[in-house]
């Protein structure tokens, strides 16, 4: 078999292989979450929120809304020198983001088994 038949081999079997993979995973809407920043993230968005009485003051305000708290839990930053602190029997966690005005956020939220709990909104 010449250089040129084994390459063709190859070839087609990688374009085979290649179309499988697509195939299997082109249908899941999977996230490969293997950092605990993006891990963390991924938690707190999976849970329903609820809003503590002074978030809920934070969004009349309207200097930031429920819109840049969902955008921070999928691109922000989890502050872990604060974060991962036994709070009313949960987690705390501190999550650096920003509004659609670009500005910087500071969200604290309460992890618990079956909820999450937004605590406080802040500009740093």
């Amino acid at each position: 078999m010449s250089f040129i038949q084994r390459l063709a081999y190859y070839l087609f079997g990688l374009l085979i292989g290649c179309m499988f993979l697509f195939y299997f995973f082109g249908e899941k809407k999977t996230e490969f979450c293997y950092l605990p920043n993006c891990r963390v993230l991924k938690d707190l968005r999976s849970k329903p929120v609820h809003y503590s009485a002074d978030t809920e003051k934070i969004f009349k305000e309207g200097w930031v809304g429920e819109e840049d708290v969902r955008k921070s839990l999928q691109y922000g930053k989890v502050n872990f020198d604060q974060s991962n602190v036994d709070f009313e029997d949960g987690k705390l966690y501190v999550i650096s983001g920003r509004t659609a005005n670009n500005d910087p956020i500071t969200i604290k939220m309460v992890n618990y088994t079956d909820k999450v709990k937004l605590l406080n909104i802040t500009k740093p």
